[in-house]
C-alpha cells in the first residue's frame, strides 16, 4: 500500500509515459513494443556502408524490427533521454535474441575454440558523460547470457573504442557516417581485467551489438577494427534497422509486427542458416 502510494506521488512530481505513444501514466506499452518481439530477420541488405564491393557477402545483422513510428521513439528514450528504466524490457529483447542465435552460431562449421565474445559498438567518452552510463553494453550483457542460455560459452568485452572528437550520428548522411571508420579502435586499457590485446591474441569469434542499424557505418568500422587484429566476426544483433527505401511507406511503425518486404530482409533466424566465412578467420 506504502509503495503506491509513494508511486502515485512520484508520478505526480515526475510524470511519466510511454516513449512510443506518448500514452500518460505507463512506462511503455504493450503494443508499442510488440514490433521488438517479432523473429529476427537479417537486414544488412538495406546497409550501403556494409556492401564491401568486393563479392564478399555483407556482415550479416539481425535485427527483430523496424527503426520507425513507436519502436524509434522507445529506443530515443532509452538511449538518449535518460529512459533507464527501458533496459528491463530491452534487455530481455536482447537476451531473446541472443538464445536464436546460440542455436545458430554454436552450430557453425569450423567454430574457433572458446566462448563468443560479445563486443558492443564503443560510444564515445562525451556520449557517455552525457548519458551516464552507456546502453549499449546492456544490451551486449543481456545478448551473452542469452548465448550462455542456449549452449554457446560467450562473454561481453568491451573491446573497442572511439577516439577523436566524434559526433552523433542522428541525423547524419551516408557520407558523414562514412567519414568516422577512422574513429574506431580497439581499446587500449584493460577490459574484463586483461589489456584488450592480451584478449585479442586468443582469436575468439565475436559478435558485435548495437542498437540500431542505418547506413551500416559504425558496424563496419567495428568489423574491420577486429577483423584486422585477426579476430573473426560472425555477424551483428541491433534492436533495430532503418528499413530499406522500397519498404518505408509499407511498415510505419510496424504495426502489428514485423513484417517480410521487398529482398532486403532475410529469413527469420530460426529458418537454417549458412553463415558467411567472417574475415580474420584462418
Amino acid at each position: 500500500m506504502l509503495l503506491r502510494a509513494l508511486d502515485d506521488v512520484t508520478r505526480l512530481v515526475l510524470p511519466v509515459a510511454c516513449p512510443g505513444c506518448d500514452r500518460p501514466d505507463v512506462r511503455w506499452c504493450r503494443d508499442c513494443l510488440a514490433p521488438l518481439g517479432a523473429p529476427l530477420r537479417r537486414r544488412e541488405q538495406a546497409a550501403p556502408r556494409l556492401d564491401r564491393l568486393d563479392g564478399v557477402a555483407p556482415l550479416p545483422v539481425w535485427a527483430p524490427a523496424h527503426y520507425a513510428g513507436p519502436v524509434r521513439g522507445v529506443v530515443v528514450a532509452w538511449k538518449d533521454r535518460g529512459r533507464a528504466d527501458l533496459d528491463r524490457p530491452l534487455g530481455a529483447v536482447a537476451g531473446r535474441a541472443g538464445a536464436d542465435l546460440g542455436q545458430a552460431l554454436g552450430a557453425r562449421p569450423g567454430a574457433p575454440a572458446g566462448p563468443v565474445l560479445v563486443v558492443p559498438a564503443p560510444t564515445s567518452a562525451a556520449a557517455r558523460r552525457a548519458r551516464g552510463r552507456d546502453p549499449v553494453v546492456v544490451l551486449a550483457r543481456a545478448v551473452a547470457a542469452g548465448l550462455a542460455t542456449a549452449g554457446t560459452p560467450a562473454r561481453a568485452v568491451p573491446l573497442l573504442t572511439q577516439r577523436g572528437p566524434v559526433r552523433d550520428q542522428v541525423g547524419l548522411g551516408a557520407r558523414a557516417r562514412g567519414a568516422r571508420l577512422g574513429a574506431v579502435r580497439l581499446a587500449a586499457g584493460p577490459v574484463t581485467g586483461r589489456r584488450a590485446r592480451a584478449v585479442v591474441q586468443e582469436r575468439f569469434a565475436c559478435l558485435l551489438v548495437d542498437d540500431v542499424l542505418t547506413t551500416g557505418a559504425t558496424l563496419a568500422a567495428c568489423e574491420t577494427a577486429l577483423s584486422r587484429a585477426g579476430m573473426p566476426v560472425l555477424g551483428a544483433f541491433v534492436l533495430a534497422a532503418t528499413p530499406a527505401p522500397s519498404t518505408r511507406r509499407r511498415a510505419p511503425g510496424e504495426a502489428g509486427g514485423a513484417r517480410r518486404t521487398g529482398g532486403a530482409e532475410g529469413p527469420p533466424v530460426h529458418l537454417p542458416l549458412v553463415l558467411p566465412t567472417p574475415r580474420g578467420a584462418g
